[in-house]
């Protein structure tokens, strides 16, 4: 296994879309029975305070309470009652506003992943935050833990943090507030999900 740090805390940006930005490069950590599952995050996407697409527009809930919580927490939520979504909470506590991990490139548990997903070909593995959930067999049981320190779900340091050209555009599957340039990526990769992603070497898209 790949010896990493979990990010500190106060290493992590207050604002919610310097925080998406500065997360690209990181890892999700996944320790499971089984062994250690990894991927290098490729994409996110913002839900800043104010935002209509976010999940804190309209206050607290029971459900969403854990984005509420200062950064650096777990928000997991389903989405349509299907796919779970994996968001890190922001900024100062009692404040809603979030990061998606959209995409991760797999580092370590291939193996893993391929079973959980049911799938063989890496690039489709966790491209998306459907997918990488369901690689990292992440749920609500996962919801409101620390992910600044090392657990069954925690974000890492990776070998390079320094993901090279990151790109920006408009978040993807959203209707309201759509315009707002606060998703980032890595320019180019094949695992991210979205506009930017480019084929692996020898693979259809």
């Amino acid at each position: 296994m790949v010896i990493r740090r979990p990010l500190g805390r106060p290493d992590l940006p207050n604002d919610t879309a310097a925080r998406a930005r500065y997360l690209v490069g990181k890892v999700v950590v996944r320790e499971l029975q089984e062994g250690v599952a990894s991927g290098r995050i490729v994409e996110t996407g913002a839900y800043v305070g104010g935002d209509a697409a976010g999940h804190g527009y309209r206050g607290m809930t029971p459900h969403n309470r854990s984005l509420f919580l200062e950064r650096g927490y777990a928000y997991v939520y389903p989405a349509y009652g299907i796919s779970m979504m994996l968001n890190v909470s922001s900024e100062m506590q009692g404040i809603g506003t979030g990061v998606r991990i959209r995409a991760l490139e797999p580092l370590e548990g291939i193996a893993i992943m391929r079973l959980n997903r049911g799938v063989e070909r890496l690039r489709d593995l966790a491209r998306g935050p459907g997918r990488l959930a369901q690689a990292l067999r992440i749920d609500r049981s996962l919801d409101g833990f620390d992910l600044c320190r090392k657990g069954p779900l925690w974000l890492g340091h990776g070998e390079d943090d320094e993901p090279g050209e990151i790109g920006q555009s408009t978040r993807i599957g959203i209707s309201r507030d759509a315009d707002r340039l606060l998703r980032f990526y890595v320019r180019p990769s094949p695992f991210v999900s979205g506009p930017g992603s480019q084929p692996v070497s020898g693979e259809q898209r």
